[in-house]
């Protein structure tokens, strides 16, 4: 196990139980507890936990892990949803992506051109190949240098999380573009509440993503299903079409289904 991979290991156990024991922590990714002991310094130098004698503390009241660790969760079928996603794309669509790991999937999917999408290379005088709209940093600034794409940015404040613009700046921007589809990663799925995810500023941004397209189009692997979150992104109504994982309970699927929801798991 990297160090990368330690770390990320060791702040989902911080998410998930609350706090950090050095010798339970140390058994769980298999090195000693010295190590542990380092690795917990350095994270608290980066203001990601708090040290305390024997262990470590969350970081503040409220606690979510920072987009660079999340990545390595689940990402197996996270890359799964981004190809599938691709399938789903034409030449030329004006496409919409908030922010997070699975959004982040489906930009370098489409930067590849996998999933049964197109993979051809757009020449200068047939226009590009997609207009990508986002509000992540982390996305523009992997798919700016393909030539073959048109990436517009809104503005905003930047939540050093997620890597998100929100906030009125965002907003106006989003306000003044048409969108063939709208990618949306969420939090959370439930069947009576809609799309959902954990900051208010988030779930406006991405609400608007919704508003301003033709299809919308949610990614989520099923960890997040029957899940609820802070903040109401949209009800399933405007959803068209979902994509996960094949660990998607049936029940589920059935539910999905029957709002009107074609579900693709990949």
């Amino acid at each position: 196990m990297s160090k990368h991979e330690r770390w990320s290991k060791l702040l989902e156990m911080l998410a998930v139980d609350g706090k950090l024991e050095v010798e339970e922590a140390a058994a769980a990714v298999a090195v000693s507890p010295a190590t542990i002991r380092r690795d917990l310094d350095e994270l608290a130098e980066q203001r990601l936990l708090v040290r305390t004698h024997g262990g470590a503390l969350p970081h503040g009241v409220a606690y979510e892990l920072p987009l660079r660790y999340k990545s390595s969760r689940r990402a197996s079928e996270k890359q799964r949803i981004a190809h599938a996603v691709v399938g789903l794309l034409s030449r030329g669509d004006v496409v919409g992506l908030n922010g997070g790991t699975t959004t982040t999937e489906v930009a370098r999917a489409m930067a590849l051109g996998t999933g049964g999408g197109t993979t051809e290379r757009a020449e200068p005088s047939e226009g590009p190949l997609y207009t990508v709209v986002t509000n992540a940093l982390n996305i523009a600034g992997e798919l700016t240098v393909r030539p073959h794409f048109k990436i517009v940015m809104t503005g905003g404040v930047a939540r050093g999380q997620t890597y998100e613009l929100v906030g009125p700046l965002a907003e106006g921007v989003l306000n003044q573009v048409v969108l063939d589809i709208a990618v949306l990663g969420v939090d959370g799925v439930d069947p009576q509440l809609g799309v959902m995810t954990r900051h208010e500023d988030e779930a406006a941004v991405s609400r608007l993503f919704a508003e301003r397209a033709r299809k919308v189009v949610v990614v989520t692997d099923s960890s997040k299903m029957g899940q609820r979150a802070f903040a109401r992104i949209c009800g399933l109504d405007r959803i068209d079409v979902l994509v996960t994982d094949t660990g998607l309970a049936p029940d589920m699927a059935a539910r999905l289904a029957e709002s009107g929801i074609e579900v693709i798991t990949a």
